[in-house]
């Protein structure tokens, strides 16, 4: 059986066509920066230019499954839509125009969801990891090992959000660096102390701002090839430095960044570091598998 698996992200709009008859089998995977999140994130709406946008894409999303003759669809949205004052609108065009029912996820429906799709790439031992996915609109954290899932929770800073309130320079002033790290030291303490709690070991990197330093470090000279991809807290470091200093024509320069990234980067890299500070942590174990991976192998949540 073949299903249609369509993310509606806060910057970013995922497909992934998968044959499950097929072990999984991938037959199509693309994603789109349609930014359904631009001059409105920070209002909680979606702006008529961005709506449009989104239609389109999914227009053209669904054609494709309709190409690849999918049994089943699968449609999620996530921080955007979720705090929309026009939720619902969005929600009732898409359906009218393309058909599509969209399913808006909590943020706990979220977190877990990643959790599952992480859990299909990552092999968790007894160690306690933290999952940290950095979306246009939140970031959610998920403690878990092999065994259960300790602690989850959504929190909506995500990267476009921090852009917004804290990112006006570019490069990104010393300033407004500082203040963005005051800010999430204090909004994320519930997330460092529950790492301590729970002798957290090691950061999970999913998907989005990960891959894309994932793929500038294995870029750079002398970066050995490994077989499941591992950023060390010095690694990482070297890389942050660099986005630092440099302004959105730079950072395209970069081996390895991609231009739907290249804003967003920023924040998230300071996301990062504070996390990986505040938990004392030493490696990122990147996974390539996120919500929409959730989505592919376990499914849309069940509600009562």
């Amino acid at each position: 059986m073949r299903v249609g698996i369509i993310d509606i992200g806060t910057n970013t709009f995922h497909l992934l066509i998968a044959d499950r008859a097929r072990n999984m089998k991938i037959l199509h995977k693309e994603k789109v920066a349609v930014r359904l999140g631009k001059g409105g994130i920070s209002n909680n709406i979606i702006q008529p230019d961005a709506m449009q946008r989104a239609v389109d894409t999914l227009t053209d999303f669904a054609q494709k499954m309709g190409n690849e003759v999918v049994d089943e669809i699968l449609v999620s949205a996530t921080s955007a839509v979720r705090n929309a004052s026009n939720q619902q609108a969005f929600v009732d065009l898409v359906k009218e125009k393309i058909g599509l029912k969209i399913h808006v996820l909590s943020g706990e429906e979220e977190a877990a969801l990643i959790h599952k799709g992480v859990s299909e790439y990552i092999d968790f031992g007894d160690e306690t990891g933290l999952i940290m996915d950095i979306g246009g609109g939140s970031i959610e954290f998920i403690l878990a090992n092999k065994h259960e899932v300790k602690w989850l929770k959504s929190y909506e800073l995500g990267g476009q959000r921090l852009i917004d309130q804290f990112h006006q320079t570019d490069p990104i002033s010393t300033d407004e660096k500082s203040n963005l790290e005051k800010f999430l030291i204090e909004n994320l303490r519930e997330v460092f102390e529950n790492c301590r709690a729970h002798q957290a070991a090691y950061l999970i990197g999913s998907s989005g701002s990960f891959d894309t330093l994932w793929d500038i470090h294995a870029r750079l000279p002398g970066a050995l090839p490994m077989q499941q991809p591992i950023l060390y807290k010095d690694y990482f470091e070297e890389i942050y430095e660099e986005l630092m200093i440099k302004n959105r024509e730079q950072r395209l320069k970069i081996p390895g960044m991609i231009p739907m990234r290249a804003d967003m980067i920023v924040s998230a890299s300071v996301a990062i570091k504070v996390v990986m500070e505040e938990c004392q942590f030493d490696q990122i174990k990147v996974s390539p598998y996120a919500l929409k991976e959730g989505l592919l192998y376990h499914g849309l949540p069940k509600r009562k």
